[in-house]
C-alpha cells in the first residue's frame, strides 16, 4: 500500500492565514484571522503548524496553495511563498483555486460562489463536460441556475486545498499562479515614464 502523502496547504486570499496539514490521512487545520499582516505572519505560523505535529519542512511531500480569487495582495503572498518553498525543498507546489476547493467531492453540475467587494461575487459553473470560465457578477442582479456549493469555513476551505493537492500529487502540475477574475484596482500610470537626464 502506498504511503499517504504529507502535505502542508495554506491560503491567504481572504482576511486570514489558513493552514491545513494532511498527515497519515488525517487533516489538522489552523486559522488565524487577520485583515492585514499575512506576509509577516504566514511563515512563522506554518513552521509552528509543522512543529506542533512533530514535523519539519523536510518531512513534506508537497505544498498545496490557494490561488484565489480573493484579495489581490493576499493571493500573491501565498503563491509566492508556495513557489519559494517548493524550489527550496525540491517538492511540488500544487495550486488549488477557491472554486475547486468549494466544489471538491460534490456531484456535478454545480456552481461555486465566492464573495467579492461591493455586493459582487466570483462565480464558476462546473458541468460534467468541465468547468466554465469564472466571472464576476453583481449578486443582486444575477440568478444562479442549478445547485450551488455550500459556503465553507476557512478551516474546511484549507482542508479541501490539501485534499485536492493530494489527489493531484501523482500528476504533472504547472507552477501555482494567482487566479484573478477581475483586474486589480490599481493600474499603471498612463503618463509616459520620466526621462532621466545624465
Amino acid at each position: 500500500m502506498p504511503k499517504s502523502p504529507t502535505i502542508l496547504a495554506f491560503d491567504t486570499s481572504a482576511a486570514h492565514c489558513a493552514a491545513a496539514l494532511l498527515q497519515g490521512g488525517t487533516i489538522t487545520t489552523r486559522i488565524d484571522e487577520m485583515a492585514k499582516g499575512q506576509a509577516e505572519h504566514l511563515m512563522p505560523m506554518l513552521t509552528e503548524v509543522l512543529s506542533n505535529a512533530g514535523l519539519s519542512w523536510s518531512d513534506l511531500d508537497a505544498i498545496g496553495v490557494g490561488t484565489g480569487p480573493g484579495n489581490f495582495t493576499g493571493i500573491r503572498i501565498s503563491v509566492s511563498a508556495a513557489r519559494g518553498l517548493a524550489l527550496g525543498l525540491s517538492i511540488p507546489a500544487i495550486g488549488v483555486n477557491g472554486f475547486e476547493a468549494l466544489t471538491h467531492g460534490l456531484p456535478l453540475p454545480i456552481a461555486a460562489l465566492i464573495d467579492a467587494p461591493r455586493g459582487s461575487a466570483y462565480l464558476q459553473h462546473f458541468t460534467v463536460d468541465g468547468p466554465q470560465a469564472p466571472k464576476m457578477i453583481v449578486v443582486a442582479d444575477h440568478q444562479i441556475d442549478g445547485p450551488l456549493a455550500p459556503t465553507l469555513s476557512a478551516a474546511d476551505h484549507a482542508a479541501n486545498i490539501a485534499r485536492v493537492a493530494a489527489e493531484r500529487l501523482s500528476q504533472q502540475q504547472p507552477r501555482p499562479a494567482p487566479l484573478y477574475v477581475r483586474a486589480a484596482d490599481a493600474a499603471p500610470p498612463r503618463d509616459p515614464a520620466p526621462v532621466i537626464l545624465t
